[in-house]
């Protein structure tokens, strides 16, 4: 009986996975559940946004015009959005998120992408203090071989248990400074101490003995240890997942040539520009393809002005929200009843996504609907 569900559940992700084409443009978004009021650190407390309603979310991604929708495997409070997993789901969820929201983005025929923030999960953090830099809402996990095997076994059990397409990666780098010397006044932990002795071959030198480039051929191992784990373990749940990288600092040397530039099936640019992102094009594989955040940093993004160049049209457009008190934006249909101007921060890039996406020109502004004719005694 497992093997027919393994059968069905494969030939299922075949038909969603196929709905996107090699050439065919990529029109993301993502309700981000990562931040918000409540948790310990600057993430979302555990449980929060745990009634969101599946279908009122996929309705919102459609009437946008989305064809990939970006949400949630475990969010970076360290629980997941869908039940029975290895992983302990968020307290009190009230759906099985994010399996109900594969199941019914799959009927409308859009790919369904998950989330794993890399190195920073908080309740590993609490439950592992000495495989953990505290749980600050920065990168504060070694990739040791426990977190890695913590990490694999949640990848691939999301992506079997809920037919996700794929999943995006966040935060693919080692242990921030900062995180060491708030957590242990600058010491490394003696299990970051001991990979790095087994992906050196070396003792460690010491905090105050550890020079510059050591640092950085030991992160550079460590990062790309990492991604093969992830990359392995993804592929053997489901070969046909796309693994989707996202990085505010592509150029960052402990990443720079590595294979997971070379290897990844996404990649997004975060902090870049459309210049930036032909600059960028060689470090990345034959068949990665590239996207671009347009929304999610309030008024930092010119978004109108960007995707009003035809050259847009090579590369994937991304954008991101947190959620208002009832977990989504404003409905779509608030977005086109207004011009994109009058709209501030954020709600302008997605009312100008909300535009681009579904076709329509940017002066596009939806006619009022007719006053209702009145009842006839």
């Amino acid at each position: 009986m497992m093997h027919v569900r393994s059968l069905i559940l494969a030939a299922f992700l075949l038909v969603s996975l196929a709905t996107l084409q090699a050439g065919d443009p990529i029109k993301a978004f993502c309700v981000d559940f990562n931040w918000g009021p409540g948790g310990p650190n600057g993430f979302a407390k555990p449980g929060l946004w745990a009634d969101a309603d599946p279908a009122k979310h996929v309705a919102w991604y459609e009437h946008l015009g989305c064809n990939v929708i970006q949400t949630f495997a475990v969010s970076c409070n360290g629980h997941a959005w869908y039940r029975n997993g290895v992983v302990p789901e968020q307290p009190e969820l009230k759906h099985d998120f994010l399996r109900e929201v594969v199941k019914l983005g799959h009927a409308k025929r859009m790919l369904v992408m998950g989330y794993f923030c890399v190195g920073a999960n908080t309740l590993w953090g609490q439950q592992h203090p000495d495989l953990s830099y505290g749980f600050p809402s920065t990168y504060h996990i070694p990739f040791t071989d426990a977190y890695l095997d913590y990490l694999t076994a949640s990848m691939a059990d999301a992506l079997r248990k809920s037919g996700m397409d794929g999943f995006m990666i966040d935060w693919v780098w080692c242990p921030h400074d900062k995180a060491r010397q708030q957590a242990n006044g600058g010491k490394w932990l003696d299990a970051e101490k001991k990979l790095f002795e087994a992906l050196m071959k070396k003792p460690f030198p010491g905090e105050d003995k550890l020079a510059a480039d050591e640092k950085l051929a030991y992160e550079r191992k460590a990062i790309n240890r990492c991604w093969a784990r992830i990359r392995d373990a993804a592929k053997r749940a489901n070969p046909r997942c796309v693994i989707w990288l996202s990085c505010s600092r592509v150029r960052d040397a402990s990443i720079a040539g590595s294979p997971m530039l070379k290897e990844v099936d996404w990649m997004m640019d975060e902090a870049g520009t459309p210049d930036a992102m032909k600059e960028v094009a060689p470090m990345f594989g034959e068949r990665t393809r590239q996207l671009l955040c347009l929304a999610g940093w309030g008024d930092r993004h010119k978004t109108r002005e960007i995707l009003s160049n035809p050259a847009m049209a090579a590369y994937g457009i991304y954008g991101f929200s947190r959620p208002s008190p009832d977990s989504l934006p404003l409905p779509v249909a608030t977005y086109l009843s207004r011009p994109i101007e009058s709209f501030k921060g954020n709600d302008r890039g997605i009312a100008t996504l909300a535009r681009y996406f579904t076709g329509k020109p940017f002066d596009f502004v939806a006619a009022a609907a007719p006053p209702a004719a009145p009842r006839v005694p």
